[in-house]
């Protein structure tokens, strides 16, 4: 049995940070982790700027159906190649990075919940929670820090993209969560629950 676990939420709402706990929380080797912001299109027919100007928050910018694909490879037993993304240049690396097949799959994106066949390969699906104005200050830190971008550019995008584009895709899709997570990381409780869950899996099938 291969047990898949969609988790969404807003950009900053620690749905990383969720994912990259309860992998670290199992047994090494057990876990697949794929995230859906790897899969954005290579957009190297445009330039640069205009790769900037690009809305990175609609369905439409990422290569959906090859995670779909991948997804199903990896519930197969088959290894996977998933592309590895630059956010600096906006451009996909010539390299990719080999992704085992394990017992537990998990999946984490703003919009894996909002994409109909995505959903009905997840058996769990999580939607993190947190409230817009600590996620908003978390973009701003984690654009600045690790993306190299400017403080206006993040605004400029916020207003235009992000925040319509969560208002109309990401919030929505809430309603398909089994299990909605507020405070992401900082929620102990619900980690604590959702790792004992995916360690019965993991126990046995090992058995």
């Amino acid at each position: 049995m291969t047990l898949v676990v969609g988790i969404a939420g807003a950009t900053g709402s620690g749905k990383t940070t969720v994912a990259r706990r309860l992998t670290e929380g199992l047994p090494k080797g057990s876990v697949a982790l794929l995230q859906h912001d790897s899969y954005y299109f290579d957009r190297s027919d445009l330039s640069y700027d205009e790769r900037c100007e690009l809305n990175f928050d609609h369905p439409e910018s990422l290569e959906t159906s090859l995670l779909v694909a991948h997804l199903r490879a990896l519930r197969a037993g088959t290894a996977v190649e998933v592309p590895q993304y630059d956010f600096t240049t906006h451009r996909r690396h010539e390299e990719t990075r080999p992704v085992a097949a394990g017992p537990v799959i998990i999946v984490e994106g703003i919009l894996v919940l909002a994409d109909p066949g995505l959903r009905e390969l997840f058996d769990i699906k999580v939607f993190v929670d947190t409230d817009a104005d600590i996620r908003v200050f978390r973009r701003i830190r984690r654009d600045i820090e690790t993306r190299g971008r400017s403080f206006a550019s993040i605004r400029k995008q916020y207003y235009s993209t992000v925040r319509p584009m969560q208002l109309q895709f990401v919030e929505p899709s809430k309603r398909w969560a089994d299990i909605i997570v507020p405070e992401g990381g900082r929620n102990e409780v619900a980690l604590d629950l959702l790792a004992a869950k995916l360690r019965s899996v993991i126990n046995a099938e090992a058995r």
